[in-house]
């Protein structure tokens, strides 16, 4: 990838996106280094955008159009759904007005500093201008993904307290079973939101309709299980 790199750099500089372009359509690199991501991927190697659709392509977090020099660039690279990549995200990449980027990139930033999962209604809210521009840029709030992270909750649920039946029969088989259930499903962005939303100050109201499963994510055994 370095030598690619290094060929767009010599390219002259009107013609870098024509290289880059014409060099990663051309590549036989893509099958790699889409296999090495989603070996890396959570679950079923959901997309890292939103979190439901297996991913199938590899997105250039910054576009190759806005940077060719990028287009090789291991950091730049994520697993991405067909959806998000071709026709949600795209080519779009707004930046703030120092010109740095307003997307969260999920290789290298905790998104929930960014975005705060409502785990009742499956709808994120951003806690700052990178969070809002997240949302937009890449749907959350959109393609009925927020059905689909109400829905995991109850998966989540249903294992968690399934977990909690082996545990009193102490079968360590059926624990890890039912660990591994929320782990292979999709939206592991909805495990990971009540894991922290369990020691938040309203975490009491957020669980108000089911304080069983509040005690249980505050297990310290649990929670080294499904963050292992």
């Amino acid at each position: 990838m370095a030598e690619k790199t290094e060929k767009i750099r010599l390219a002259l500089p009107d013609t870098r996106y024509q290289t880059a372009r014409r060099s990663w359509d051309n590549s036989t690199i893509r099958r790699p280094l889409r296999a090495v991501l989603g070996q890396m991927a959570a679950g079923f190697e959901t997309c890292m955008y939103c979190g439901e659709s297996r991913g199938t392509d590899v997105d250039h977090f910054e576009p190759v159009a806005r940077n060719p020099l990028r287009t090789f660039d291991w950091l730049n690279h994520l697993l991405a759904c067909s959806g998000c990549n071709s026709h949600q995200k795209g080519e779009r990449f707004p930046v703030d007005d120092d010109g740095d980027p307003l997307l969260i990139d999920p290789s290298s930033e905790d998104p929930f500093d960014h975005l705060l999962l409502t785990l009742s209604l499956g709808v994120y809210r951003p806690l700052t201008p990178k969070g809002q521009a997240t949302i937009d840029v890449c749907g959350l709030n959109e393609r009925g993904l927020p059905k689909g992270r109400m829905h995991a909750r109850k998966v989540v649920g249903l294992a968690l307290r399934e977990w909690d039946r082996a545990r009193a029969r102490n079968r360590s088989d059926e624990m890890r079973e039912q660990v591994q259930t929320v782990q292979d499903q999709p939206f592991a962005d909805v495990c990971q939101s009540m894991l922290r939303q369990a020691f938040s100050p309203g975490a009491d109201v957020v669980f108000s309709d089911s304080p069983d499963l509040l005690a249980l994510l505050r297990r310290d055994d649990l929670r080294a299980a499904l963050l292992r």
